[in-house]
């Protein structure tokens, strides 16, 4: 579904992503980590559209879409989240998932006064609703999103990425600053995501999720790919426990 082919972005003279491929098999949850400064986040803001990469192609479906704008990439079935919340706290949970389909529908949140507008308002509604309590913040559909816990914010950010009906999910660090309950809520809820055919691309630090959840992991350091596998080959790479994990491979 999604092939990274020798992808690079420098800043000036600093090369901060050196020619690293990978691919993504449509409908698994792929990862990708490595220690501080590994080059993670660039590579997700190059994919995403954030950063124009100096070299290389970012291929969705056999489609060349390397430099394309965020609201392009969307278009074509690519949706993210970001460590800082994008939520708008002046808004309302639900008006905030309907903002975030507005690129499937001609419909304005500001409304209309057309039965057809209308009509697809509250149709947009409707889908915001559903996708609310999909990842379990139901209950304050219409509480603003200042009223909400860090943790109910984190799972809105995904509902908000899911309406604009994703086929390739970017999920830049959903469980950070979560605690273990909220760590194993998320965990379940991208489960389910991956399981209703949305293929995710995640980047998180927090191991144990990432090795319980990954089908396939990419690791990074110093902005080149140091290794790739499933979880266990990941696991016990020697190359990988050495530049970053650790004991942590054992304690996951």
């Amino acid at each position: 579904m999604l092939e990274v082919k020798n992808l690079g972005k420098s800043f000036g003279g600093v090369h901060a992503m050196q020619d690293v491929s990978f691919s993504v098999r449509g409908g698994s949850v792929h990862s990708v980590i490595g220690p501080n400064g590994a080059g993670k986040t660039t590579l997700f803001n190059l994919i995403s559209g954030v950063y124009e990469p100096t070299r290389g192609e970012i291929l969705l479906d056999g489609e060349n879409v390397a430099g394309m704008a965020p609201e392009q990439l969307a278009r074509r079935g690519m949706s993210r989240t970001f460590q800082n919340l994008q939520v708008c706290m002046n808004m309302t949970a639900c008006e905030n998932v309907m903002l975030g389909a507005h690129l499937h529908t001609r419909s304005s949140l500001l409304g209309g006064m057309t039965g057809a507008t209308r009509r697809a308002d509250a149709a947009l509604r409707e889908e915001a609703l559903r996708l609310i309590d999909c990842v379990g913040v139901g209950r304050h559909a219409h509480a603003h999103a200042t009223q909400l816990s860090f943790g109910l914010l984190k799972r809105l950010e995904i509902a908000r990425a899911l309406a604009s009906k994703p086929r390739i999910l970017l999920l830049d660090e959903p469980a950070a600053g979560l605690n273990d309950t909220e760590t194993q809520e998320i965990t379940e809820l991208i489960r389910g995501i991956a399981a209703s055919g949305v293929t995710v691309l995640l980047v998180e630090h927090d191991m144990k999720l990432v090795m319980n959840i990954s089908d396939h992991l990419l690791v990074l350091d110093y902005g080149r790919k140091l290794a790739e596998g499933t979880a266990a080959e990941v696991r016990a790479n020697p190359q990988v426990i050495a530049a970053y994990l650790g004991t942590e491979a054992e304690a996951a």
